[in-house]
């Protein structure tokens, strides 16, 4: 079984469309780490194709507090309007279904799937030291987490702890074969908002039958989502990021 691993898709329907297009054959089930929605301008269409095509799910922040089931207080300005806006814009059917997801950690087809830190899903893993010390609490051996928007990971031994990095300039894809005796923590990368410099939408394609995780970049209509943020009312920022991949 191979599985299409998405995370931070943030409402961006044109990211999530390319997507699907690129990775089209390679892939079986599809699962996300979390963030159907924020920043973007099209949560229903994205909750309802979730709905539909996902073998599992766990949420997000975004997720979260787009349906009130967390204080807004620590988010940004964009990020705060941006989730007043969501909450008012999907429908009840929606809104039902982004309430009932799951926290993560959750177990999928032999590995886990988590938001942030398997200790708590708002937690930004970014750094090797924070990876190693939450080796302990991952139940398998792989693990696929977002959050941050950044693609790559780490690879963590008995030894230290590698970060894990994803295609470079110019190229769509990248294979990491998983070594024995080795604990991954993966990170596909935002499709709807990378933040790595890279304005194409990110995910990865896990086999783990081969023992391999291959990250992708798939270019998308930046322009016309970036439109349709700007007609939604929503903050400029949010279309401008889009172009530069912050």
């Amino acid at each position: 079984m191979r599985y299409l691993i998405l995370s931070d898709i943030h409402a961006n329907w044109e990211a999530l469309e390319a997507v699907l297009r690129h990775a089209a054959g390679a892939y079986e089930q599809i699962v996300c780490c979390g963030d159907l929605v924020g920043y973007g301008a099209d949560p229903n269409r994205v909750v309802e194709w979730a709905r539909a095509e996902l073998a599992a799910i766990v949420r997000g922040n975004h997720d979260k507090a787009s349906v009130g089931l967390t204080d807004l207080e620590w988010f940004n300005p964009s990020a705060r309007d941006a989730a007043l806006w969501t909450e008012a814009a999907l429908t009840p059917e929606n809104l039902h279904y982004l309430r009932g997801l799951p926290q993560g950690p959750l177990s999928a087809g032999g590995f886990q799937i988590l938001h942030g830190s398997p200790l708590d899903e708002d937690e930004y893993v970014v750094t090797a030291f924070s990876a190693g010390h939450l080796v302990p609490y991952l139940e398998s051996a792989v693990s696929f987490f977002g959050h941050t928007h950044l693609q790559g990971g780490f690879l963590c031994r008995r030894h230290g702890v590698r970060p894990l990095a994803g295609p470079l300039d110019g190229e769509d894809r990248l294979v990491t074969a998983l070594e024995p005796e080795t604990v991954y923590l993966v990170n596909p990368g935002s499709v709807g908002q990378p933040r790595d410099g890279d304005p194409r939408a990110a995910y990865a394609i896990y086999d783990p039958d081969a023992g391999t995780v291959e990250y992708r970049r798939a270019a998308y209509s930046v322009g016309v989502a970036q439109a349709k943020i700007r007609r939604a009312g929503l903050p400029d920022l949010l279309a401008d990021r889009l172009a530069l991949g912050v």
